[in-house]
């Protein structure tokens, strides 16, 4: 077997790094539109908004877990175009990752449409329609409340991202208080919860540019029409757009009120230094050696 998969083993780092994050956004979307599914196609007898959020929240932990240890597990074209501003990814490799990611999401709700075919079917009573009492294309990609406004929806949009990109860039500060690596994942996942609970209701907390347009360029294909792109007043770019936004000013947020204020690193080493010499000649003082009674002497080291 282990022969056979090596024929099958891709040395491009890049090639790695696209599949990783494929994998870990097909994850992702799998788990949650899958929640948004089942939710919706049982009229909320197997489950409710909570379930939604836990499973987009516990979708990214997995996700992250799928793919943190090859290309870092960004899942969302925002956070590799915050990662690229503050120079820890590559420019070059952005379009890439972009690309794979908007793949992985498009797969993973072709797998949920599939799944769910015949109950998406029997709600709907056969018609695929993006609005009205029987919409089905809100399992896919987001869409505004009927009372949001598009500056509104912007503002949603801008607000939860920006929050999203604080707390990851706090998670993973060396010089802050950094989570342990292995929580890492589920401490991501419960940043995406706690955006859930608290900012979902107005647009359905997108995010992330793939995970809203890859659903979306599936729903238009396989059924459900070009509304998806009329539909809230031509809604569809705001996720695109203020999500990208959002990243770049939390992204700046954090930078400019955290960051940029922690000590230099050489100064953190010489203040280490001369902390353990003083504890070191603390603990001399406290706890004085003996020396041989022969000498006379009281043995005590200043």
């Amino acid at each position: 077997m282990d022969r056979l998969l090596n024929k099958f083993r891709i040395k491009s780092s890049l090639a790695r790094e696209c599949l990783a994050e494929c994998l870990g956004v097909y994850i992702m979307i799998l788990f949650g539109c899958g929640s948004v599914a089942q939710v919706t196609t049982s009229e909320n007898s197997n489950g409710h908004y909570l379930s939604i959020n836990l499973g987009f929240a516990l979708g990214t932990t997995f996700g992250v877990y799928v793919s943190r240890g090859v290309s870092g597990a960004h899942l969302n074209p925002a956070v590799s175009l915050s990662l690229c501003f503050l120079g820890r990814h590559p420019w070059t490799r952005l379009p890439f990752y972009v690309l794979f990611q908007i793949l992985g999401a498009f797969m993973a709700a072709a797998t949920v449409a599939l799944q769910y075919y015949d109950a998406i079917q029997l709600y709907s009573g056969g018609h695929l329609t993006v609005s009205g009492p029987k919409a089905t294309a809100g399992i896919f990609s987001t869409y505004p409340a009927d009372y949001l406004s598009l500056w509104g929806g912007i503002m949603d949009q801008v607000v939860g991202t920006a929050a999203l990109m604080v707390c990851i860039l706090a998670l993973g500060d060396s010089r802050n208080s950094p989570a342990p690596a292995g929580l890492q994942p589920v401490l991501v996942g419960a940043v995406v919860l706690v955006i859930g609970v608290s900012m979902g209701s107005n647009s359905g907390y997108a995010l992330n540019p793939a995970r809203d347009i890859g659903p979306r360029l599936f729903t238009y294909i396989a059924g459900w029409g070009d509304e998806v792109f009329k539909a809230g007043r031509g809604w569809w770019w705001v996720p695109l757009v203020a999500t990208c936004a959002g990243a770049l000013v939390g992204t700046l947020i954090y930078e400019l009120l955290i960051e940029v204020h922690h000590p230099e690193k050489g100064l953190i080493s010489e203040s280490s230094a001369q902390g353990q010499a003083t504890e070191s000649r603390q603990a001399v003082e406290l706890h004085p050696e003996k020396k041989d009674p022969k000498d006379g002497l009281d043995g005590t080291i200043m």
